[in-house]
């Protein structure tokens, strides 16, 4: 399954919609795509989206699509 995570770069200051960044991920659930994400970065998660194949599609058509990899 491939999510979209939408965060912010820092914890310690009000999220703003105009820095808001975005990155793909893949995991199992929705629970280990938040667990790989906390994991890993020190950013501010601010919503967590489960890509469908439909909206996958559009993606990676339309936007600067890359799967990010956790190690």
């Amino acid at each position: 399954m491939i999510f979209k995570a939408y965060y912010q770069e820092t914890k310690h200051q009000n999220p703003k919609r105009e820095q808001t960044k975005s990155l793909y991920l893949e995991a199992d659930d929705e629970v280990e795509a938040r667990r790989l994400f906390e994991t890993h970065t020190s950013y501010n998660l601010e919503f967590l989206q489960f890509l469908d194949e439909k909206h996958l599609a559009y993606e990676k058509e339309h936007a600067d699509f890359s799967l990010t990899e956790f190690k």
